[in-house]
């Protein structure tokens, strides 16, 4: 079964931790080991995986992309004027796989699942796939 997660975001570029939400659907399901495949099914949006204890890594991560991707670069030829995220989205990648592990996902410490939004505020949706193990 794949499931969906739906997102509404609110800003220009952004990352939303689903970590939370990805839990949920493994708390659902009676997975002991195994994989979790999440996937992005949009072109200018992404999934990584990245701290998700001190918010500032989110935007200096954000900023740091904006720095090699300017979304006013005067060379972009792409009618829609959205180069910049369609750039950010192929640089980040559109998934993540991560294992199960005893019926949780195998994170560091500081560690969560995002989306990355980096051409909105738009309506998104991203897939999971859990993948048990079997013997």
């Amino acid at each position: 079964m794949v499931y969906e997660i739906h997102l509404k975001t609110k800003k220009h570029d952004e990352m939303t931790d689903i970590t939370p939400q990805i839990e949920e659907l493994l708390a659902q399901e009676t997975i002991r080991d195994g994989l979790v495949v999440v996937y992005c099914p949009h072109t200018t949006a992404g999934i990584t995986v990245n701290e998700n204890a001190d918010p500032d890594v989110q935007k200096d991560f954000l900023g740091r992309l904006d720095e090699i991707y300017p979304w006013d670069a005067p060379k972009d030829r792409h009618i829609e004027g959205n180069s910049a995220a369609h750039l950010k989205a192929s640089t980040v990648g559109a998934s993540q796989t991560v294992i199960i592990d005893k019926g949780k996902l195998l994170l560091g410490r500081w560690q969560g699942v995002y989306f990355c939004e980096f051409d909105g505020p738009r309506s998104r949706t991203c897939y999971v796939k859990l993948l048990n193990q079997t013997r």
